[in-house]
Formats: structure tokens, sequence, C-alpha cells
């Protein structure tokens, strides 16, 4: 079942019963979407807070010259939305755009007000899930004016490998805030140590 990847992701928040459970999965939509569709668009209202059951999608806004600036780049167990317009109620100065075809457990505005009133307990998860996700966003956006780019590459690398692979290189290059010739030459090494790595393992076994 889709939505169990979502429940096991609230109950790193709070302990849930199987009763409370299916309670949550009444108020819960599950969206499917292809590639390359928007989910909202820049001066919207967002309607939704969604929870990626699978695929990749980006948030982004345009700079100068009408360029993508993509501030998050969401997969399997993360959260995506226009989260300002969410919250507030204003409209969105975001997009969020898939990069293939997704699957979303989405929860709206009204729904998530009758499921902090139905019980304590999940106001407070509530709480918490936000609390969590902004706490990861700060968290980055340090990270992007503290770490150097070679250091914010080789730190996504390591920790998001597969992204390499589902992600245009132009996007991530834009979510890292490194030049795309830049991202190129930092990926080229990386394959070239890679390679040497590999060689010098095969020559050591060769060896033995």
């Amino acid at each position: 079942m889709m939505k169990d990847l979502l429940f096991q992701y609230l109950r790193r928040f709070v302990h849930l019963s199987l009763e409370e459970l299916s309670g949550l999965e009444q108020y819960a939509e599950l969206r499917h979407f292809d590639k390359r569709i928007r989910l909202i668009n820049i001066g919207e209202p967002e309607a939704y807070i969604n929870f990626v059951v699978k695929g990749v999608l980006k948030k982004f806004f345009y700079g100068s010259r009408n360029k993508e600036i993509i501030t998050q780049i969401a997969r399997e167990g993360d959260l995506i939305s226009s989260s300002v317009a969410f919250l507030s109620g204003s409209l969105s100065d975001y997009a969020v755009e898939t990069f293939e075809p997704v699957s979303v457990v989405s929860f709206s505005r009204e729904n998530l007000e009758r499921i902090y009133k139905s019980n304590p307990k999940m106001e407070r998860l509530g709480r918490l899930v936000i609390t969590d996700w902004f706490l990861q966003k700060e968290h980055w956006e340090y990270n992007r004016i503290k770490l150097s780019p070679k250091q914010r590459f080789l730190s996504f690398v390591s920790n998001n490998p597969d992204l390499l692979l589902r992600v245009p290189q132009k996007s991530l290059a834009s979510y890292l805030n490194i030049k795309p010739e830049t991202f190129s030459r930092y990926k080229h090494l990386l394959a070239q140590k890679s390679s040497h790595s590999h060689l010098q393992k095969n020559k050591t076994v060769v060896q033995h």
C-alpha cells in the first residue's frame, strides 16, 4: 500500500495506533501526475501539502532573465508544497513540477484542520512535522551559504547518489547554486576518481 510510506514517516514523530492511522487515511488524497506536470503555478493558491510516495519533483521560482532558481528537490519520503502560500493562504511565489511520473499523498488545508480537531495528538503531530520540515529547509539554506561549491556537490552526491541519474544536471546545478560548467567538472573529476579507485581495487585483487 502506497500510504504505508507516509505512515512510517509520521510514526517518526508520534506513535499512532492502527485506528488513528485509519482515521488519517480518510482525509488523504492519493494523486498521480505524469512527467513535467505542474502541481502548482506561480500566482496560484496552494491547496495541498504533499508527501511523495513515488517520483521526484522540484520547487522553483524565476530569477533574472527568466532563469529557474530551484529551492527544493523532493523524492520518496519527502514533503513538498509552496509552504508559505499553503500555511498563510496567500498566492504562491513558487511553482512545483515533476521530473518523472509522481504519486503523492496530499492533504488540503481544510482536511488538516479537521485532523487537528479530531485528536490533540494529531495537532501535536502536525506541529512536529511542520517544525522538522522547516528545520531541514533552514539547515540546507545554511549549508548553501557556508559550504563551498565543491563541498556542496560532494555532500549532495554522497547523500543522494540516485538523484544524479534521476534529475537533469542543469537542475541539480541550480539547486546546489553551482554553475553548470562547474558542476560538470566536479562530476567528471568524481567519475575519474571512482574509476581510479576501481582499477586500484582490481589491481590489489590480482596481486593477491
